[in-house]
């Protein structure tokens, strides 16, 4: 089974069984709902601790989790630095023209007349819009902008991403 990050527990909160949890996920509403199922995965350990979340709720920066069977803060002081993830059958459908990471992250681009320009290494948001870090076999990586104007068509069954080279993008 593959499995997606979408945070890591940073430390406790309180004495009731608190976590904090420094997201990476777009959906923490969806991931950390009350009753999703979540795996940690613990620095040096092979073997996830699979919970079941209790009650979730924002606090500054932080998701602050709670889990079933876990009540006290004794309870999860060993969840401390665990990665939490997702199986890839939690993940949903996304709407069109919308992507998880995972699927752009190794795709190959190439312009509209064919030229071979590199792969998806990284994704870089910025705010506005992402950013693809593009590294090409040899020389510096390019930075392709995910906007309209630039992507023209992600295949992700064939892992090709065609982009329309605009003057002064691939500088």
């Amino acid at each position: 089974m593959e499995w997606f990050n979408v945070g890591k527990i940073v430390n406790t909160h309180g004495i009731k069984g608190e976590v904090r949890v420094m997201s990476t996920t777009d959906f923490p509403d969806e991931r950390y709902a009350v009753g999703s199922e979540l795996a940690i995965f613990m620095p040096k350990s092979k073997t996830p601790i699979y919970v079941k979340v209790a009650s979730h709720r924002k606090h500054k920066n932080f998701n602050l989790l709670t889990f079933e069977g876990y009540p006290t803060i004794n309870d999860v002081e060993k969840l401390r630095d665990g990665i939490v993830k997702v199986s890839e059958k939690e993940l949903t459908e996304l709407e069109e023209n919308e992507f998880y990471y995972h699927e752009i992250i190794g795709c190959r681009v190439i312009t509209e007349t064919g030229e071979d320009i590199g792969k998806v290494t990284e994704i870089i948001e910025t705010g506005a819009n992402d950013v693809w870090t593009v590294t090409p076999a040899e020389g510096k990586p390019h930075y392709i902008p995910y906007i309209e104007d630039v992507v023209k068509d992600i295949d992700i069954e064939e892992q090709v991403i065609t982009i329309e080279l605009m003057e002064g993008l691939l500088s």
